[in-house]
């Protein structure tokens, strides 16, 4: 009698689909949700788009158009074809409700949209793009209060490194950070005491893209060393991301990486600083919030005290030289001392004759 195949193994093997990772699933969405508000900004601008033209300009296929257009329809977008041209077309009083934004928030939008326009901070243009997208559907209030303030607004004058040249560096960055790539570039710094021609070439790890003072950097984990590095961004002469993943420290805190720093760079040592301004000076000095340490006060006598609490010496000595005249160094002893030394210097350089 011949033995009854065993169900088991007569199951076919089903394979596997395999899982797209969250973040896979995350950068998909986005790439479909991107696609759809450019075919919504496509087919409500004065362009002639036809179905197959739809499908070229956005690189994609002519099921894909309809299916994005379907979302469209769901969200209540009154777009139609015209019969004799089959160009889409959306209904030209519609206005697709993005946001309501109250008049305090048109104001601020206005605001940091303006601020971002000025020299040093206007690294990207999306800002001034997306506030024009506001805009244009946005109630005549609205409109009016982005006219008045672009009208009424300036900012100047900040003294900003200049960046203009380093605009795509900026946003090599931002795209190595969000794909979480490393990056590779030749990097030319004042202080490394060597010829221009030994320019160094990093590999490095991203962690933030910081505006501190002013100018932009790059903090992050450089290959072959221990230590997390600060890097100014105008001091790379190249700069690219490269199909390597990075490696992120998540434990990383950029509060505390900076610590006391007064400025960028901070020392391994911490001081207490304390300060005697005169009368026109601390007064001055004290419509200013210098440092977060920063304690201020003032005397009868008209003088005043300020104290900083800060991790090194040659940021902080570099700016007080800027007070010279009007500031006594009451404490530490090293901060006098450097004081004394940069002082000598500058008067052997600058003979009087």
């Amino acid at each position: 009698m011949a033995k009854k195949k065993s169900t088991k193994s007569a199951r076919k093997e089903i394979p596997l689909i395999p899982q797209r990772s969250d973040r896979d699933r995350r950068v998909r969405q986005s790439e479909r949700f991107s696609r759809i508000l450019r075919l919504l900004n496509l087919i409500q601008s004065r362009g002639r788009w036809d179905h197959n033209g739809l499908a070229d300009e956005l690189q994609c296929s002519a099921r894909t158009v309809y299916r994005d257009l379907q979302v469209l329809e769901f969200a209540g977008v009154p777009y139609y074809v015209e019969a004799e041209s089959g160009l889409y077309k959306v209904r030209s009083d519609f206005r697709f409700p993005i946001l309501a934004l109250t008049n305090n928030e048109a104001i601020a939008q206005a605001i940091a949209t303006k601020v971002t326009m000025a020299e040093g901070l206007d690294i990207l243009d999306s800002p001034i793009a997306t506030s024009e997208k506001i805009k244009n559907h946005s109630s005549d209030e609205v409109k009016r209060i982005f006219d008045d303030i672009a009208a009424m607004t300036d900012v100047l004058d900040l003294k900003m490194v200049d960046h203009s040249k380093h605009h795509e560096m900026i946003r090599t960055i931002q795209f190595a950070q969000f794909h979480r790539l490393q990056l590779s570039g030749m990097y030319d710094s004042p202080y490394d005491n060597q010829p221009a021609e030994a320019k160094r070439r990093l590999t490095i790890h991203p962690y933030r893209l910081c505006l501190i003072k002013d100018a932009w950097y790059l903090i992050g984990h450089i290959e072959n060393f221990d230590d997390v590095r600060t890097l100014r961004v105008a001091r790379f002469t190249s700069l690219r991301s490269i199909d390597k993943a990075a490696k992120i420290d998540s434990s990383f805190d950029l509060k505390t990486y900076i610590g006391n720093a007064w400025s960028v760079y901070r020392g391994a040592i911490a001081y207490d600083i304390e300060l005697e301004m005169d009368a026109q000076a601390g007064r001055v000095l004290s419509e200013t919030q210098w440092h977060p340490s920063q304690k201020v006060v003032q005397h009868k006598s008209g003088t005043w005290t300020v104290t900083y609490h800060v991790d090194g010496l040659e940021e902080i000595a570099n700016w007080i030289l800027r007070w010279t005249g009007s500031v006594s160094i009451i404490k530490p002893l090293e901060l006098r001392s450097m004081i004394h030394e940069r002082l000598r210097t500058g008067l052997v350089r600058n003979p009087i004759t």
